[in-house]
């Protein structure tokens, strides 16, 4: 006989033994709820209408869920902005710059898979992209194998964490917080995680210089202006595109899938403009449309949104139209664009069938008290908050080798985020704990990237890479990195300031001692309403 406390464990055991399996986990998850679900209705738990809160959820929480629509746009924005040549031009620019610097070439890759990361948002093609293009020249300036495919997967990885980040968007919704709160958290890890990875390469200069040698001379081809230039015509437009999909939802400009459908148009004019064939018509449509930007931002300021106003804005809009139909003319970019509506369609797909699938699971896991059983055993591991952080992230780290980022995000964060805000509240208080918790997994979770056996990183770096970079060398290289990662997640778990910095302050007021005083006002003689008098 299978008692009710049985039933939340063998679900768990089932779960781990069927990702073991290698089964797809949406029809996964699906098949393990409703056979716990049906099992639990056979011996007595609940009865066959509880099950009716599968759909209600799947079509009240899944598919109307408007922050979900966010996705679709972000990956697209990313598939077209991977693949549009902007990747090239910067890790060109920024090699030549830092050329002469020992170790410059790392320092080069890991800034634009920052810069990358912060507009793409996607991890696949960044680490294919710029391994195309930067491997051989670090091997030809005689890096060390293994810092190369160290540095490439790991710089790739970072767009894990860097905000429009589609990780931190699945985070706030399956957390419940708002996904601009989630991207200010991962400011600050973002950067100091960035200044490890450059602060490990400049350690290595020191301690062994021939792993990272400088550029000679006669291979810098740019100088001077020239150099400059180039670099700030791979920056700026890059700077403009991230403060318009994410300076206006840090505003309150813009909700997020407002801000990933502007970031869509984005990505297209981002590619017209850096694509050769761009026309002379369309070269002088994106001078109008800059100078008109301009004009508007400052009538808008001195003016208000009146009619000069809007007919400045007008032509920014026709501007744009006219750059994305420039870029439907050029068979490269339509066939690109063509390719972002399949990985858009596939990605999307996959989501919504994980997220059904998680649904069918966790409805049932709650049905049969595993709520209450996960956060029995969770409050009482030895340490406090701390020793449930540990245990927390070395879980999620171990998961990690077997699931990706979207099925931990959907299976275990439903289950563990109560407990985590009842335990992490009087640490940085009710509004800071899950922005912090779901901000730690994300640095965690980027490790799934670079280990065995499901290291995708690695995987796309062995595609890309010539024959004399051998297998060893790949994983070896990947070793210090996945390091330097788990001390950033040392460094979140000991100084939660690092996340909660910029967040917005709660009110330190106690409300039941506010006191509203109305002063009483006098009415002159003529305005007394008083009843008549006697």
């Amino acid at each position: 006989m299978i008692t009710l406390e049985m039933m939340p464990p063998l679900m768990f055991g089932g779960l781990i033994l069927a990702m073991l399996i290698g089964f797809p986990v949406a029809f996964t998850l699906a098949a393990l709820g409703l056979s716990f679900g049906f099992l639990s209705i056979y011996l007595g738990y609940f009865d066959m209408n509880f099950l009716q809160a599968i759909p209600g959820r799947i079509f009240g929480g899944v598919l109307s869920n408007e922050l979900l629509l966010a996705i679709p746009f972000f990956t697209f924005m990313g598939s077209v902005l991977e693949r549009c040549g902007l990747a090239e031009d910067m890790l060109d620019s920024m090699g030549q710059l830092f050329g002469p610097v020992r170790g410059g070439l790392g320092y080069s890759v890991i800034i634009v898979g920052f810069i990358l990361g912060a507009i793409t948002g996607t991890v696949a093609a960044q680490v294919i992209a710029m391994a195309l293009i930067s491997m051989p020249v670090m091997l030809r300036y005689g890096y060390n194998v293994r810092y190369i495919t160290g540095v490439l997967a790991a710089s790739g990885t970072i767009t894990q964490l860097v905000p429009p980040s589609l990780v931190l968007i699945v985070m706030a919704d399956q957390l419940g917080k708002s996904v601009g709160d989630m991207y200010l958290g991962a400011w600050g890890p973002s950067v100091l995680q960035i200044a490890l990875f450059a602060g490990y390469t400049f350690m290595l200069g020191l301690i062994k210089p021939g792993h990272v040698p400088p550029v000679p001379r006669e291979a810098r081809t740019l100088t001077g202006w020239q150099l400059w230039r180039k670099c700030l015509m791979g920056i700026i437009p890059s700077a403009v595109l991230i403060f318009v999909v994410l300076g206006t939802m840090m505003l309150g400009l813009a909700t997020p899938t407002e801000a990933g459908a502007m970031g869509a148009i984005g990505a297209i004019i981002l590619a017209a403009i850096h694509h050769k064939d761009l026309s002379n018509k369309g070269q002088k449509m994106l001078i109008v449309g800059i100078v008109a930007a301009g004009i508007g931002a400052i009538i808008g300021v001195l003016l208000g949104k009146g009619l000069a106003f809007k007919l400045t804005f007008a032509v920014v809009y026709l501007a744009i139209v006219w750059l994305c139909l420039e870029a439907v003319r050029i068979p490269d970019l339509r066939d690109l664009i063509k390719q972002g509506y399949s990985t858009t369609m596939r990605l999307s797909t996959m989501v919504v069938f994980i997220l059904i699938g998680s649904t069918c699971f966790s409805v049932v896991f709650l049905g049969v008290s595993g709520g209450v059983w996960l956060e029995h055993h969770l409050t009482s591991i030895p340490g406090g908050v701390w020793g449930f952080l540990i245990f927390i992230n070395l879980f999620i780290f171990f998961l990690a080798f077997f699931l990706d980022f979207f099925e931990i995000a959907f299976i275990i964060l439903p289950m563990v985020a109560p407990i985590a805000q009842k335990i992490l509240t009087p640490v940085v208080g009710a509004d800071a704990a899950l922005i912090w918790f779901g901000v730690m997994l994300c640095v965690n979770m980027q490790t799934s990237f670079l280990h065995p056996p499901f290291g995708f990183a690695l995987f796309y770096l062995r595609g890309v890479a010539p024959k004399e970079v051998k297998s060893s060398d790949i994983y070896w290289g990947a070793v210090p990195w996945i390091g330097l990662q788990a001390v950033m997640v040392a460094i979140v778990i000991a100084f939660p300031v690092v996340v909660t910095a910029l967040l917005d302050k709660p009110l330190d007021v106690d409300l039941s001692k506010v006191r509203i005083e109305v002063p009483q006002i006098e009415l002159p003689p003529m305005l007394d309403f008083g009843g008549p008098k006697q």
